[in-house]
């Protein structure tokens, strides 16, 4: 690998930085096993390219926002300046279930690497690449999609249930069945995305196409092993669906008349308190689409 020099690494990063953020001193990382020790001005060379870091991707799971990642960092391609995710490998295995059926669940940077290089170039994907570094670590190396998540969007929508199913739902729904024809891909091509949540769906800013991210998430299940992601996209249809989560405590504090009819099985059955019935709450959805 060619030698570069600290100065060298300040001179290219003082090509995309204001003078106020040059670093000083740069360390520079070549083994990325302990990923709490890559820290903010430091530098990782994979393949002999360098990647200033920032800071640290933060979740955006409900109950976890903002909670450091910090196996995931943002940083800056110092050859050509473009802004980067650079997601280091971390393992991590547990289990979830989906009414009685369980599932194994656990990290795969193999398997998401494998999946950048099946959907290169194609639409509705994040994009990006997969390399090695010096002990064998499969790192991602992303694309930085601008935009909100679809939740995001959809939540701040400022109005009625009513008006927003009728004007602006089925423009909403159009493109999100593109995402689902993109996992259908996925499926079709023996993977599977393995994390499918609503705000894993990002929303371009420049184009307004929507982008599936984050495939490090693998499962095992012997009945059907596409059951999972099936599931995910049932919970984010019904999001949608309700301009968003329609919740039995939110329905209790008005008194709402959906409570006389509601049964368990009009409920998610994971999140019991989430209705998926929608037409009992809002009786003009249609019970088919033409």
């Amino acid at each position: 690998m060619e030698i570069v020099t600290q100065d060298k690494l300040i001179e290219m990063a003082a090509r995309w930085l204001p003078p106020y953020q040059v670093p000083r001193s740069i360390r520079v990382h070549t083994d990325t096993t302990d990923f709490f020790r890559i820290e903010y001005d430091d530098v990782v060379v994979l393949k002999e390219n360098p990647y200033l870091i920032r800071h640290n991707a933060k979740e955006l799971r409900f109950g976890l926002e903002d909670e450091p990642k910090f196996w995931v960092k943002y940083a800056i391609d110092l050859k050509d300046g473009s802004r980067k995710i650079i997601k280091l490998v971390f393992y991590e295995k547990f289990t979830a279930r989906v009414g009685d059926i369980q599932f194994e669940r656990f990290r795969s940077p193999k398997k998401e690497a494998r999946i950048l290089d099946l959907v290169r170039g194609k639409k509705y994907f994040m994009q990006g690449f997969s390399v090695t570094d010096d002990k064998g670590n499969i790192v991602r190396i992303l694309d930085i999609i601008k935009g909100e998540s679809l939740p995001s969007h959809v939540q701040g929508i400022e109005m009625q249930h009513e008006t927003y199913f009728r004007e602006l739902f089925p423009g909403i729904l159009g493109r999100f069945m593109e995402c689902v024809r993109a996992i259908r891909f996925l499926h079709e091509n023996g993977e599977r995305h393995g994390d499918i949540r609503r705000d894993h769906i990002l929303i371009d800013e420049d184009n307004g196409d929507y982008s599936w991210i984050d495939f490090d998430y693998n499962y095992r299940h012997r009945e059907n092993i596409y059951g999972f992601d099936l599931f995910g996209l049932g919970n984010v249809l019904v999001f949608l669906a309700g301009k968003g989560d329609i919740l039995l405590p939110d329905l209790r504090k008005t008194e709402h008349q959906a409570l006389k009819s509601l049964k368990e099985e009009d409920l998610n059955i994971i999140f019991n308190n989430r209705v998926v019935n929608l037409k009992k709450v809002f009786p003009y959805i249609p019970e088919d689409v033409e």
